[in-house]
Order: structure tokens, then C-alpha cells, then sequence
């Protein structure tokens, strides 16, 4: 059963490339969905309200953003605040540190080119 549009990627549902949603693939689906690291990377430094990420993120249209927060939210990689922001949880500051050799690696293959 392929992964319905709209439906948040989790492990264990299905997902693109796993019909049992391993873990990593539906990480990977997530993550994958159009601005959905941007956001993440956003919020690294602390909370940020709507109209500041859709701002950082090259003013990316107002349903596209709440459709992510709501599935990043979902994934419980983050959440809102009291007054209305949001912010990276536990599990998305740990995706952040994840991520960061990543961004170390980039930052030399775009000085290797």
C-alpha cells in the first residue's frame, strides 16, 4: 500500500520505499517533503514564530507551511509554544546533531568544487 498524500510519514505506517514503514525510510519521507529541513534547520537556534520562518524560508506559501508544522509537529520533531512560536523538541534537537556532519561534509565538498 503506497503512503497516501497529506499523511504524515511515521515509523511503522507505510511509506514511500517501505510498505511496513522501517523506521529510516519514513525518516527519510519526512525529511524529504519540500521544506521540511529548512524548517528544522530554522528553528535550531530557538523558537521562531509563522510569519518569521515563512519569511526565512523565502516566503514559502502559508498552506505549505502549516501543512509542514503540522506534519513535523505530528512526527513530534517539534512543537508549539505558549506564546505561539515553535520550536525543535528533544527528538528534533537531536535531529539537528544528527544532521550537523552533514552540513560539515557540504560545506567541504562545496570548497572541493
Amino acid at each position: 500500500m503506497p503512503a497516501r498524500p497529506g499523511k504524515t510519514p511515521l515509523p511503522g505506517r507505510p511509506v514511500k520505499g517501505s510498505k511496513t514503514g522501517r523506521p529510516i525510510m519514513a525518516a527519510l519521507d519526512l525529511l524529504g517533503r519540500r521544506w521540511a529541513l529548512r524548517i528544522i534547520w530554522e528553528l535550531r537556534d530557538g523558537p521562531v514564530g509563522f510569519r518569521a520562518i515563512q519569511a526565512r524560508c523565502d516566503g514559502m506559501s502559508p498552506s505549505v507551511l502549516s501543512t509542514r508544522l503540522k506534519e513535523l509537529a505530528e512526527a513530534k520533531l517539534i512543537e508549539p509554544t505558549e506564546d505561539q512560536q515553535w520550536e525543535l523538541t528533544d527528538l528534533g534537537i537531536s535531529l539537528t546533531q544528527a544532521i550537523a556532519p552533514l552540513h560539515d561534509w557540504s560545506e567541504g565538498w562545496k570548497d572541493a568544487l
